[in-house]
């Protein structure tokens, strides 16, 4: 009988993944940890994750709740998956948790990067499968400026993919974090907030980038922060660039260590 909680924090290169949720032709994250649990425990046991990143997103930071035989140990099972799962994906760390905790719905915050290639050797085999190689001129005060817009509480209808919110939800999100900074070859974009809507964090991107290299106006996103549909926003920025970092939970779910 499954009644210990644990939490698992991955990390994972989503280049070879249709995305984290589990497809019955194609593989995924959530498909590959769930058929190494089968192996380990003698059954299917269901994995929920933090978020269902897309195809081709890289995560290290995701995490994801399982419920397990009271014989297998936090411990235990991070080593025993780690040496089953592949080479491209791996448990970082697993914690014991209360029986109420919950990946998605216990989640306080969850933080975003996306790499930006600004130098010719943002077309390096070795960084090209984890940067956005941009081309045009980027022009920072532009850039932070549409960052900073971002700040705070907002309905993001405009930076959400139409339909794949339940009609009850406001698509209302509390921004905590968003600033572009600096770093050899490029730039990254880190982005921490309570909520993200689907696609939410391309959409951004890409529409800050456009306003930065000049195809767009500052007010675009001012625009798109009171739109009630996305037909303004720029087309998603690629999912190759985007790693979700980190999830945050409140500390009292947590079971201290054996």
């Amino acid at each position: 009988m499954a009644d210990r909680a644990v939490q698992l924090v991955l990390h994972y290169d989503g280049g070879r993944y249709a995305g984290w949720q589990r497809q019955p032709a194609e593989p995924t994250v959530q498909g590959a940890i769930e058929d190494a649990l089968a192996r380990l425990c003698g059954e299917r046991l269901p994995v929920l994750g933090a978020g269902r990143t897309d195809a081709g997103v890289h995560a290290r930071g995701q995490v994801a709740g399982v419920r397990l035989p009271e014989r297998w140990t936090a411990t235990a099972i991070r080593k025993a998956l780690n040496a089953l799962l592949p080479r491209d994906i791996w448990v970082a760390a697993a914690h014991e948790m209360r029986s109420d905790f919950h990946a998605r719905y216990s989640a306080t915050a969850r933080s975003y990067s996306y790499y930006i290639g600004t130098d010719d050797g943002a077309h390096s085999p070795f960084r090209r499968p984890y940067e956005w190689a941009c081309p045009r001129p980027v022009e920072r005060a532009s850039l932070d400026a549409a960052s900073q817009a971002v700040l705070g509480s907002h309905v993001f209808r405009g930076f959400a993919v139409r339909n794949t919110a339940p009609p009850s939800d406001d698509h209302r999100c509390t921004v905590r974090v968003a600033a572009w900074h600096d770093r050899p070859g490029g730039l990254v974009f880190q982005v921490e907030a309570n909520r993200f809507l689907h696609h939410m964090v391309r959409f951004l991107v890409a529409t800050m980038i456009d306003i930065a290299t000049g195809r767009r106006d500052i007010a675009t996103m001012e625009q798109l922060l009171t739109a009630d549909d996305n037909r303004g926003v720029s087309p998603p920025a690629p999912a190759h660039a985007l790693f979700l970092d980190r999830v945050e939970y409140p500390a009292d779910l947590y079971l201290p260590s054996a």
